[in-house]
């Protein structure tokens, strides 16, 4: 075969291989970052995993990749968990406290205290507070958190328990 015709024949192989990768990764499959936490606070995510329900919001249950006891997901990209992150820089901002951040506001569903944030990638972040484990829940922009924050304070309640995350 002379160099033309390889080129030719790499090239058309390549191209298969693009197309075929762009197909799949087009439906609603979604990833997360898993989180590197402590010992102890992955075994409280551990916990959480077990005590989380099946359904949030009406969503089925339907984790990101990888496959981590560490995040858990509803409705495809929906709604993303993923516990031990780290605490975010607004938590400790004085301007969130005061209520003077358009864009971060603290508040509490059903006993859990969140950290609300809008995120420019019409996504919403949601941080738990005073809890020892830092769980991190991101909703779709546009749909009704409320449902979400309610269904997860159970489970919330049950495995990560009131205290300070370090």
């Amino acid at each position: 075969m002379n160099s033309s015709r390889h080129r030719h024949a790499v090239l058309s192989a390549l191209a298969v291989l693009i197309t075929a990768a762009g197909c799949s990764s087009a439906d609603d499959s979604a990833s997360a970052a898993v989180p590197r936490p402590d010992a102890k606070v992955t075994e409280l995510c551990q916990n959480l995993d077990k005590a989380l329900p099946a359904t949030v919001d009406g969503e089925s249950r339907d984790d990101p990749e990888p496959a981590s006891e560490l995040t858990a997901g509803w409705g495809g990209v929906a709604i993303i968990l993923r516990c031990g992150v780290e605490r975010p820089p607004k938590m400790a901002d004085p301007k969130v406290a005061n209520g003077r951040d358009a864009d971060a506001v603290p508040g509490g569903v059903n006993g859990v205290d969140w950290l609300m944030e809008t995120r420019d990638d019409d996504m919403q972040r949601f941080t738990t507070a005073n809890r020892e484990a830092y769980v991190e829940v991101e909703v779709v922009d546009g749909r009704d958190s409320t449902g979400v924050l309610i269904d997860l304070a159970p489970a919330l309640q049950k495995a990560i328990p009131e205290g300070i995350a370090f």
